[in-house]
Order: structure tokens, then sequence, then C-alpha cells
């Protein structure tokens, strides 16, 4: 099974928001010595508690800072753009880091409606959705080599953009992915022959099976995707200990129990975290650590491999929020010698 990251750039409480994503950086680095398959980073707007909000320009900083690891979108959120630009701004990181780039989109808008409208007035544009993953998918990998050694000659004659290019051109393109937590996407991604990506950490895992079945019944072949290939993004925390590991998740058991409330704000620290929950809150908190990947190392690959098994999925990115950014590298670094990864070997590599 590959292990991959989709971070997220978390706001923790005390701490200036830049700090975020200097913590983003490290770790893209961090992840890249461990051998991690993929670094990921997500796109969210007005947010109190994520502060990613461009991953087309921080996605530029990880490039200047790593050598070998895959870097990309967990996602640009399409409909707030024209494709043609984001088009621009992938191919420029593909330049710069050739081969190396996924480009994740998704419908939704990683933020409130107010703030949506004001990122792009034409609210109705989340219903061109397909549209726009068809123009992207033309600029995108415009100019560059398919397997059967042809080439992508953008978009086709009669179009609005038919002989408009993004540039620049090269011999690789960045991998267009399809980000969901719904069978929309799933359908779409299937439809049009791209790899699909299960929020399964937005859901808590509901719907996972059903978007998954969907995506690999009606697959149709494509020439960079020949047969469907499906991840998972999923939330996980590893420490030393068990103990240590559920006193770090207090900071994002706060979390999202006060979002169930309607209150939402930068990550608490653990021995900050802890408050006196209501009686109607007990079922939902119950549920929460029944089903968390949490504990050491082996338990949290343990509970992995099976969810993996389970979905039939090869790829999982992992995500972790800690209030504490070397709790978090821990956390990745445990996961990664459990999985096989050589820790000391692959830190050699890097430098």
């Amino acid at each position: 099974m590959k292990l991959s990251i989709l971070d997220q750039s978390i706001a923790a409480a005390g701490q200036p928001q830049a700090d975020s994503l200097r913590n983003t950086l490290a770790l893209a680095q961090h992840a890249e010595a461990l051998g991690y398959h993929r670094f990921w980073v997500s796109e969210h707007h007005s947010h109190p508690s994520i502060v990613g909000t461009a991953p087309e320009v921080l996605l530029a900083a990880i490039a200047a800072r790593t050598q070998r690891i895959r870097i990309g979108s967990a996602g640009v959120m399409l409909p707030h753009y024209a494709p043609l630009k984001v088009a621009e701004q992938f191919r420029v990181l593909d330049a710069l880091a050739p081969g190396r780039i996924d480009l994740g989109v998704g419908r939704a808008p990683g933020s409130d409606q107010r703030t949506s409208s004001l990122l792009n007035a034409d609210r109705h544009r989340a219903h061109d959705f397909p549209q726009q993953v068809l123009e992207l998918q033309a600029w995108v990998q415009e100019g560059a080599s398919l397997p059967e050694g042809s080439l992508n000659t953008g978009l086709p004659l009669g179009h609005p953009g038919y002989g408009v290019h993004a540039f620049p051109h090269g011999p690789t393109a960045p991998a267009l992915w399809m980000l969901g937590s719904s069978d929309y996407g799933a359908q779409l991604a299937a439809q049009l022959g791209l790899p699909y990506a299960f929020a399964h950490f937005i859901t808590d895992g509901q719907g996972a099976q059903e978007a998954l079945d969907i995506y690999r019944s009606s697959f149709k072949p494509s020439a960079l995707t020949p047969k469907p290939h499906a991840a998972l993004c999923v939330w996980a925390l590893a420490a030393d200990t068990e103990q240590e590991a559920w006193q770090l998740f207090a900071s994002r058991e706060r979390w999202k129990m006060d979002r169930n409330l309607g209150h939402i704000g930068a990550l608490l620290p653990p021995d900050q975290a802890q408050r006196d929950y209501s009686a109607a809150e007990l079922p939902r908190l119950n549920a929460l650590r029944k089903d968390a990947m949490v504990g050491t190392a082996q338990q949290v690959m343990a509970k992995l491999r099976a969810l993996a098994q389970e979905l039939e999925v090869d790829e999982i990115a992992i995500i972790t929020w800690t209030h504490d950014p070397q709790a978090q590298q821990r956390s990745y670094t445990l996961l990664a010698q459990e999985c096989g990864m050589d820790y000391e070997e692959k830190v050699a590599l890097a430098q």
C-alpha cells in the first residue's frame, strides 16, 4: 500500500498563521525524506482553522524545496476559476518540477456561499463543472506525450478556446485527479477516465464504498488512466504510546465537537482542549472516539490496512492535525517506519 500525505496548513492557537505555511513546507521536506509517495495541499477560503488558501503558490515553494516526491492539490476548487488560468498555473509548476505535479480538482466551494460569491460572482459556475474539467484537461495536457506516442492537441475546432494555449509546454504534464466526497465526483471521474480520490476524512467514511463502486463499475479507460485508480484521504494520528496519541487527539476532538455547535477556530493545544460535553453530545463523542484512527503506529497502520483492503484501494493519503508540528512530523515518521520505509536511508538520500 502506498502512503501519501494531505496537509491543510492548520491554524494553531497562539501561533502566527504564517507559521502554519512554514510548517507545511517543512513537512513536505520531511515527507520526501521518509519516502512518502505524494504530498498534497488543500484549498479553503475564509476558514478560521485552515489557512491554506492558495495551493498553486504553496506548491511552487514546495517544488523548490523537494526533488523527488510527487506534489499536488487536493484540491483546486475549479468553479472559482477560469480553467485556462488553472492550466497555466499548473503548467508552470510542471515546468519547475517536471513529472511530479498532481492537479486535483473539486466542485465544492471550500468556503461558505458568501465567500464563494466573492471569489467568483457567477454563482452558477458549479453547474458547468464537467465542461470546466474537460477544458482544463485539454489545456493542461496539450503538447504532452501520451502513452501511445501521440500528442494531446488541445481544444477542438469550433470551441471558443481553439487555438488558445496554456504555456509552457513540455514533454510532461500535470496528472489530473478528481476529488470528491459523494457519488458526483465518482461518476465524473469514471466518465472522463481520471484517477479518483475519496475524501474519507470529510464524511467519516460514509458513502465511500458506494462512491468507489460507482467509479469502478462505470469507469471508461483513457490514454493516461487505462484502468480505475482510486485513493482515500483519511485522518490518522500515531504517537510513541497509545496514551500520548489520545492526548494529542484531544485537540482534534475538541475542534470537531465545537464544529458540531457551529464554533470553528484555531486548533487548541491538548492541555487546553478539554471541556465538559453535554449529554446530547456524548453519542457523537463516543462515535468519534470509536472510529478514530488513533494510537501507536502499529495500531493505526492495522486500521489503515484493513480499510484499504475493505475498500480495495492501494493508496491512502493521511491527514494529521496536531497543535505541535513536531508531533505531526513524529506521527508521519512512525507510520512510515511501520509501513516499511527506511527513515535513515531516505534521509541520507535526501541530503
